[in-house]
């Protein structure tokens, strides 16, 4: 069983800080994609960001260049490090493991962001 929880979200001005975090078991961190997906009220579910196991990362257009993505797999911990946000940037933040050998997507409760203009 895959268990994620975040943690780190909350309310800032536009043009700050968040840093986001993903806590999960060591070995699911370091062998599969994990990701850092969105949700904004009355929208689809997009991505954000995602790191795969070879340490590659994938960003979407909107957060390219202010948002950075991270992990750390002796910790267990995936980072979404978000600079110059935007009140676009408001929604619910989810972390996600992929684990492609099962086919299967494992999804963290969610942690809310909100960008005050």
């Amino acid at each position: 069983q895959v268990q994620l929880v975040e943690s780190g979200g909350g309310l800032v001005q536009a043009g700050g800080s968040l840093r986001l975090s993903c806590a999960a078991s060591r070995s699911t961190v370091s062998n599969n994609a994990m990701g850092w997906y969105r949700q904004a009220p009355g929208k689809q579910r997009e991505l954000v960001a995602v790191i795969r196991s070879d340490g590659s990362t994938i960003y979407a257009a909107s957060v390219k260049g202010r948002f950075t993505i991270s992990r750390d797999n002796a910790k267990g911990t995936v980072i979404l490090q978000m600079n110059s946000l935007k009140p676009e940037d408001t929604a619910v933040y989810y972390c996600n493991a992929h684990v492609a050998w099962r086919g299967l997507d494992y999804w963290g409760q969610g942690t809310q962001v909100t960008v005050s203009s």
